[in-house]
Protein backbone atom coordinates (compact mmCIF):
# COMPACT_ATOMS: atom_id res chain seq x y z
CA UNK A 1 0.00 0.00 0.00
CA UNK A 2 1.70 3.56 -1.24
CA UNK A 3 1.60 6.77 1.19
CA UNK A 4 -1.79 8.67 0.84
CA UNK A 5 -1.86 12.05 -0.79
CA UNK A 6 0.26 14.88 0.76
CA UNK A 7 -1.90 17.37 2.49
CA UNK A 8 -2.30 20.93 1.92
CA UNK A 9 -1.88 23.27 5.06
CA UNK A 10 -4.99 24.73 7.17
CA UNK A 11 -3.56 27.82 8.86
CA UNK A 12 -4.08 25.69 12.28
CA UNK A 13 -0.75 27.37 13.91
CA UNK A 14 -1.01 30.57 12.10
CA UNK A 15 0.98 33.14 14.32
CA UNK A 16 2.57 30.59 16.08
CA UNK A 17 6.50 30.50 17.09
CA UNK A 18 7.65 27.15 16.91
CA UNK A 19 11.12 25.82 17.87
CA UNK A 20 12.18 22.26 16.96
CA UNK A 21 15.05 20.76 17.32
CA UNK A 22 16.96 18.00 15.20
CA UNK A 23 15.24 19.73 11.96
CA UNK A 24 18.01 19.40 9.41
CA UNK A 25 17.40 17.08 6.85
CA UNK A 26 14.70 14.59 5.37
CA UNK A 27 13.31 12.92 8.56
CA UNK A 28 11.12 13.89 11.27
CA UNK A 29 11.95 17.06 12.20
CA UNK A 30 12.60 18.20 8.93
CA UNK A 31 9.50 17.26 7.87
CA UNK A 32 7.75 19.24 11.09
CA UNK A 33 9.39 22.05 10.46
CA UNK A 34 8.28 22.20 6.87
CA UNK A 35 4.23 20.86 7.69
CA UNK A 36 4.83 23.82 10.76
CA UNK A 37 5.85 26.35 8.29
CA UNK A 38 2.67 25.19 6.02
CA UNK A 39 0.30 25.43 8.64
CA UNK A 40 1.48 29.32 9.18
CA UNK A 41 3.96 29.42 12.05
CA UNK A 42 6.78 30.63 12.71
CA UNK A 43 9.67 28.17 12.81
CA UNK A 44 13.44 28.35 14.20
CA UNK A 45 15.21 25.09 13.49
CA UNK A 46 18.06 23.65 15.43
CA UNK A 47 20.58 20.88 14.43
CA UNK A 48 24.08 19.76 16.15
CA UNK A 49 25.46 19.60 12.23
CA UNK A 50 25.83 23.09 11.16
CA UNK A 51 26.06 22.32 7.82
CA UNK A 52 23.01 20.49 7.14
CA UNK A 53 21.47 22.88 9.35
CA UNK A 54 22.35 26.05 6.89
CA UNK A 55 21.10 23.90 3.98
CA UNK A 56 17.35 23.26 5.78
CA UNK A 57 17.08 26.78 6.64
CA UNK A 58 18.31 27.88 3.39
CA UNK A 59 15.43 25.53 1.99
CA UNK A 60 12.90 26.46 3.80
CA UNK A 61 13.49 30.05 3.60
CA UNK A 62 13.13 29.86 -0.32
CA UNK A 63 9.94 28.39 -0.06
CA UNK A 64 8.26 29.83 2.78
CA UNK A 65 10.44 33.23 3.00
CA UNK A 66 13.23 34.62 5.22
CA UNK A 67 11.21 35.76 7.94
CA UNK A 68 9.46 32.66 8.62
CA UNK A 69 12.55 30.65 9.53
CA UNK A 70 15.90 30.80 11.08
CA UNK A 71 18.31 28.68 12.45
CA UNK A 72 20.87 27.99 15.12
CA UNK A 73 23.21 25.39 16.06
CA UNK A 74 22.43 23.43 18.92
CA UNK A 75 23.95 20.02 20.42
CA UNK A 76 21.37 19.36 22.93
CA UNK A 77 23.66 17.40 25.27
CA UNK A 78 24.92 21.12 25.99
CA UNK A 79 23.13 22.84 28.54
CA UNK A 80 24.65 26.19 27.10
CA UNK A 81 23.82 25.96 23.61
CA UNK A 82 20.72 24.77 24.78
CA UNK A 83 20.25 27.83 26.68
CA UNK A 84 20.99 29.75 23.81
CA UNK A 85 18.40 28.22 21.34
CA UNK A 86 15.96 29.48 23.97
CA UNK A 87 17.43 32.52 24.31
CA UNK A 88 17.49 33.37 20.77
CA UNK A 89 13.83 32.57 19.96
CA UNK A 90 12.69 34.76 22.49
CA UNK A 91 15.00 37.62 21.42
CA UNK A 92 13.96 37.11 17.90
CA UNK A 93 10.50 36.42 18.11
CA UNK A 94 8.99 37.88 21.30
CA UNK A 95 8.45 34.75 22.98
CA UNK A 96 7.36 31.07 22.43
CA UNK A 97 4.51 28.82 21.77
CA UNK A 98 5.25 25.58 20.70
CA UNK A 99 8.42 23.32 21.18
CA UNK A 100 8.71 19.72 19.10
CA UNK A 101 11.79 17.88 20.97
CA UNK A 102 13.13 15.65 18.01
CA UNK A 103 16.69 14.92 18.71
CA UNK A 104 17.65 11.53 19.33
CA UNK A 105 19.96 8.52 18.42
CA UNK A 106 19.90 5.35 17.92
CA UNK A 107 22.15 2.25 17.61
CA UNK A 108 21.70 -1.56 17.95
CA UNK A 109 24.22 -3.11 20.36
CA UNK A 110 23.09 -6.32 22.46
CA UNK A 111 23.00 -6.04 25.89
CA UNK A 112 26.34 -8.34 26.75
CA UNK A 113 28.32 -6.76 24.51
CA UNK A 114 26.75 -2.69 24.75
CA UNK A 115 29.70 -0.39 25.97
CA UNK A 116 28.86 1.80 29.16
CA UNK A 117 29.74 4.60 26.20
CA UNK A 118 27.08 3.27 23.98
CA UNK A 119 24.74 3.54 26.64
CA UNK A 120 25.22 6.86 28.02
CA UNK A 121 25.89 8.31 24.49
CA UNK A 122 22.16 7.52 23.41
CA UNK A 123 20.60 8.16 26.86
CA UNK A 124 22.03 11.90 26.87
CA UNK A 125 21.19 12.23 23.95
CA UNK A 126 17.54 11.15 23.71
CA UNK A 127 16.44 11.48 27.51
CA UNK A 128 18.90 13.97 28.57
CA UNK A 129 18.92 16.05 25.82
CA UNK A 130 14.39 15.81 25.75
CA UNK A 131 14.82 16.73 29.26
CA UNK A 132 17.36 19.88 28.83
CA UNK A 133 15.24 21.13 26.31
CA UNK A 134 11.79 20.54 27.96
CA UNK A 135 13.10 22.41 31.09
CA UNK A 136 14.24 25.59 29.16
CA UNK A 137 11.08 25.28 27.55
CA UNK A 138 8.59 25.29 30.61
CA UNK A 139 10.43 28.24 31.90
CA UNK A 140 9.87 30.16 28.91
CA UNK A 141 6.40 29.10 28.54
CA UNK A 142 5.71 29.68 32.18
CA UNK A 143 6.58 33.16 31.79
CA UNK A 144 5.45 34.10 28.86
CA UNK A 145 1.86 33.90 30.12
CA UNK A 146 0.04 32.79 26.82
CA UNK A 147 0.34 29.42 27.49
CA UNK A 148 2.02 27.04 25.16
CA UNK A 149 3.01 23.37 23.47
CA UNK A 150 5.69 20.87 24.15
CA UNK A 151 5.72 17.47 22.03
CA UNK A 152 8.15 15.52 22.64
CA UNK A 153 9.56 12.07 20.02
CA UNK A 154 9.04 8.40 21.82
CA UNK A 155 8.74 5.36 19.73
CA UNK A 156 7.08 2.60 20.12
CA UNK A 157 10.39 1.19 21.41
CA UNK A 158 9.48 2.35 24.54
CA UNK A 159 6.67 -0.12 25.71
CA UNK A 160 7.58 -2.95 23.07
CA UNK A 161 10.87 -5.24 23.04
CA UNK A 162 13.43 -5.04 20.55
CA UNK A 163 16.64 -7.18 20.11
CA UNK A 164 19.35 -5.06 20.17
CA UNK A 165 18.18 -2.04 21.63
CA UNK A 166 17.82 -1.42 25.18
CA UNK A 167 19.61 2.16 25.62
CA UNK A 168 17.17 3.37 23.01
CA UNK A 169 14.21 1.67 24.40
CA UNK A 170 15.30 2.68 27.61
CA UNK A 171 15.69 6.14 26.59
CA UNK A 172 12.55 6.43 24.83
CA UNK A 173 10.47 5.16 27.88
CA UNK A 174 11.86 7.59 29.92
CA UNK A 175 11.13 9.97 27.34
CA UNK A 176 7.34 8.96 27.92
CA UNK A 177 7.36 8.98 31.66
CA UNK A 178 9.08 12.64 31.38
CA UNK A 179 6.27 13.90 29.14
CA UNK A 180 3.42 13.12 31.93
CA UNK A 181 5.20 14.20 34.71
CA UNK A 182 6.01 17.54 33.06
CA UNK A 183 2.62 17.78 31.91
CA UNK A 184 1.14 17.03 35.36
CA UNK A 185 3.79 20.36 36.49
CA UNK A 186 3.04 22.66 33.41
CA UNK A 187 -1.17 22.32 33.62
CA UNK A 188 -0.45 25.17 36.45
CA UNK A 189 0.63 27.88 33.96
CA UNK A 190 -1.47 26.09 30.85
CA UNK A 191 0.74 24.81 29.58
CA UNK A 192 0.32 21.08 27.70
CA UNK A 193 3.01 18.38 27.00
CA UNK A 194 2.53 15.69 24.68
CA UNK A 195 3.91 13.10 22.83
CA UNK A 196 4.57 10.95 19.65
CA UNK A 197 5.59 7.17 19.37
CA UNK A 198 6.42 6.40 15.95
CA UNK A 199 7.05 2.90 14.63
CA UNK A 200 8.51 3.12 11.46
CA UNK A 201 9.51 6.32 9.87
CA UNK A 202 12.02 5.83 7.22
CA UNK A 203 14.61 8.21 6.61
CA UNK A 204 18.06 8.48 5.16
CA UNK A 205 19.82 8.15 8.96
CA UNK A 206 18.11 5.34 9.80
CA UNK A 207 18.69 3.64 6.34
CA UNK A 208 22.27 4.34 7.82
CA UNK A 209 22.07 3.01 11.21
CA UNK A 210 20.29 -0.18 10.44
CA UNK A 211 20.24 -3.46 8.42
CA UNK A 212 18.55 -4.16 5.47
CA UNK A 213 16.78 -7.00 6.92
CA UNK A 214 16.18 -5.82 10.02
CA UNK A 215 14.35 -2.85 8.43
CA UNK A 216 12.52 -5.66 6.29
CA UNK A 217 11.13 -7.55 9.50
CA UNK A 218 9.77 -4.39 11.22
CA UNK A 219 8.17 -3.24 7.53
CA UNK A 220 6.50 -6.61 7.28
CA UNK A 221 5.00 -6.01 11.19
CA UNK A 222 2.95 -3.33 9.89
CA UNK A 223 -0.44 -3.64 9.04
CA UNK A 224 0.02 -1.26 5.33
CA UNK A 225 2.88 -3.20 4.81
CA UNK A 226 5.06 -0.02 4.47
CA UNK A 227 6.71 2.35 6.51
CA UNK A 228 5.34 5.35 7.88
CA UNK A 229 6.78 8.89 5.79
CA UNK A 230 8.07 11.36 8.20
CA UNK A 231 5.40 14.08 7.25
CA UNK A 232 2.54 11.28 8.61
CA UNK A 233 4.46 11.88 11.29
CA UNK A 234 5.02 15.25 11.52
CA UNK A 235 1.09 15.43 10.60
CA UNK A 236 0.23 13.87 14.19
CA UNK A 237 2.66 16.56 15.61
CA UNK A 238 0.62 19.17 14.26
CA UNK A 239 -2.75 18.20 15.63
CA UNK A 240 -0.43 18.08 19.20
CA UNK A 241 0.51 21.55 18.47
CA UNK A 242 -2.77 23.20 17.32
CA UNK A 243 -6.05 23.69 19.45
CA UNK A 244 -7.22 20.86 17.87
CA UNK A 245 -5.69 18.55 21.19
CA UNK A 246 -6.95 21.58 23.91
CA UNK A 247 -8.07 18.63 26.14
CA UNK A 248 -5.25 16.53 25.75
CA UNK A 249 -1.99 16.61 28.25
CA UNK A 250 0.52 14.13 29.42
CA UNK A 251 -0.53 11.59 26.49
CA UNK A 252 1.76 9.67 23.64
CA UNK A 253 -0.30 9.02 20.60
CA UNK A 254 1.47 5.97 18.90
CA UNK A 255 1.74 6.83 15.24
CA UNK A 256 1.92 3.11 13.82
CA UNK A 257 0.32 0.45 12.53
CA UNK A 258 1.83 -2.13 13.64
CA UNK A 259 0.21 -5.46 14.44
CA UNK A 260 -1.32 -5.86 18.15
Amino acid sequence: MSAPPYLPGHGLLAGRTAVVTAAAGAGIGGATARRFLEEGARVVISDAHPRRLKESAHSLADAFGPDSVSALTCDVTDEDQVAALFAHTERTHGGLDIVVNNAGLGGTAELTEMTDDQWTKILDVTLNGTFRCTRAALRSLRTGGRGGVVVNNASVVGWRAQRGQAHYAAAKAGVMALTRCAAVEAADYGVRVNAVAPSLAMHPHLAKVTSAGLLAELTAKEAFGRYAEPWEVANVIVFLASGYSSYMTGEVVPVSSQHA
